[in-house]
This record gives C-alpha cells, structure tokens and sequence, in this order.
C-alpha cells in the first residue's frame, strides 16, 4: 500500500484534564450503572474503577464474597426470584451489582500515547464502533478489544447501545479494564483522530485492500466498525483513510459485525509488538 507523508501531530488545545470526564458528560452516560454474571461482577470488584453500591446473591460465589468483605461492600442475600426479577439478562448466575456509572475517557487523550491509554509508550490502538444496537455484539466486541490490547473505544452519543447489563456481562468484565469515550458524532470523532495523527481503518465488505495487507499496524491506528445493518455509514466510510475488506472464500458475502470486528483487531495486535 502506498504510503502518505508523515503526519503532523496536532496536541489538543483543551484545559489540563484528568483523563476522565464525568459520567453523563453530554446528556448520555455510558451506563454500566448494574452488573450481572460471576465474571463481570469479580472484574468489577477487582478493577476498583468506579464505586460498588451493594452486591446481591442469590448463589453460593465464594470469590465474590471474599472480594465485597474485602472491600466492605454491602452484600445482600436475596432469593433467587427476587435477584432475577432485579436483573436485566436471562442469566445473572446468582448474582449481580450495582455500581456507578462508567467514567467516560477524554477521546483526545485516547489518541495520543499517555495516562489515558493502557501503555504510556506504544501508539494508540483504538476501536470505533459506529451504529452497534445489539448488546451481544457490544459485549462481545469489547471482550475482543480488551484481549487484543485496544487501548482505548470510542462510541457515538447517539443511535447506539451504551453499557447495559446485557454488555456488561457479554464483556466478562472488558468494560472495567477498557478505557472508551461517547463521542458526539464519529465523522467528526474520526476527523479528529486524523489531525492527533492517527490513521484510520474502516472494515468494509467492498474495501479496495484486503485487511490482512494491512501495513499501518505500527502507527497509531483506529479500527472503525459500523452498524450490523448497514456497516459503514456514508460520512464515516469518507472519514477512513483506509477501507479494508476481509477476504470471503466463501458463498456468503460478509460476517457478523462482531466476528469480522475480532478478525480486523488480532490482525492488528499480530502486527504490533508486545506491550512491554
């Protein structure tokens, strides 16, 4: 692929911050507000990211006692009818808690190598998920990030799944460890991201480089998903540097958003070195 000059990196021009912005900064939190499954609770307990309210059971979970005791979180025994009449997913394993809000990550300070990203050295690793409605697809995608080493997710404000309990547990925990940012449009998130000097990958089933040509993994780089519907929108697509497609071998022309989303970001993680 051939290569652009060398970009100018732009530093943020914003009063000093401490990397997060309070929940609900915009009229729209990022949520995470209940928590439900054994995984997703343990991580929430561990992480120590955000206050934990209380914690209902209604099942024998050692290490989550051990983990709210510890920390002298309240815990309350509850039956089992009650707890699943509490929980929003169709399995909580016994077991859910109610915290505070997720904070919200500054996205400037995601582009750029420092405290908000998960190293302080490598360049910045991003995920934008554009028009994800399906919480399962949400969880499952941040679940993918988390293992792949993201350092930072950006999310639009509007017309997308925040962090429901659904996404909490089908994260298993992801959401306490991944720093993400609610940003008010991706076309302009992304804009931004270019001028911080980051490029960006859009997947896209009619993407003229095939994704595992990819040559960019080193740079600081966000990968940019879109909807499960329609995939890319018009003015985010305009918005990527590069429109990258998965290679089909296959009779079915595309892959579920969170499938292709693994694929693009462990191409990614392969290419990069590892985090010191």
């Amino acid at each position: 692929m051939g290569r652009r000059p060398a970009r100018t990196r732009v530093t943020a021009a914003r009063p000093p911050q401490t990397g997060h912005r309070p929940a609900g900064a915009g009229g729209h939190s990022l949520g995470g507000e209940q928590v439900e499954g054994r995984r997703a609770v343990v991580e929430l307990l561990q992480a120590g990211r955000r206050r934990v309210l209380d914690v209902w059971l209604s099942a024998d979970h050692d290490d989550v006692l051990e983990l709210a005791g510890r920390l002298r979180v309240p815990v309350r025994r509850v039956s089992r009818p009650r707890l699943d009449a509490e929980a929003r997913t169709e399995a909580p394993q016994g077991v859910l808690a109610h915290a505070e809000p997720l904070p919200e990550a500054d996205a400037d300070e995601l582009c750029t190598p420092g405290p908000s990203a998960r190293s302080d050295t490598e360049a910045p690793f991003l995920l934008a998920v554009d028009g994800v409605t399906d919480p399962q697809n949400l969880g499952a995608l941040l679940r993918t990030a988390d293992a792949a080493g993201v350092t930072g997710v950006l999310l639009p404000r509007h017309r997308a799944v925040h962090v429901t309990p659904a996404v909490a547990k089908a994260a298993a925990g992801a959401v306490e460890r991944l720093p993400m940012a609610v940003v008010a449009g991706m076309p302009a998130a992304l804009a931004r991201a270019t001028e911080l000097g980051c490029w960006t990958v859009g997947l896209d089933a009619d993407g003229d480089q095939s994704l595992f040509d990819l040559t960019l993994a080193t740079e600081p780089v966000v990968v940019v998903l879109g909807s499960e519907g329609t995939g890319l929108s018009r003015l985010v697509r305009r918005r990527c540097d590069v429109p990258g497609r998965i290679p089909m071998r296959g009779s079915l022309p595309s892959l579920n958003v969170a499938a292709a989303g693994a694929l693009a970001l462990f191409e990614v993680a392969r290419r990069r070195p590892p985090p010191a």
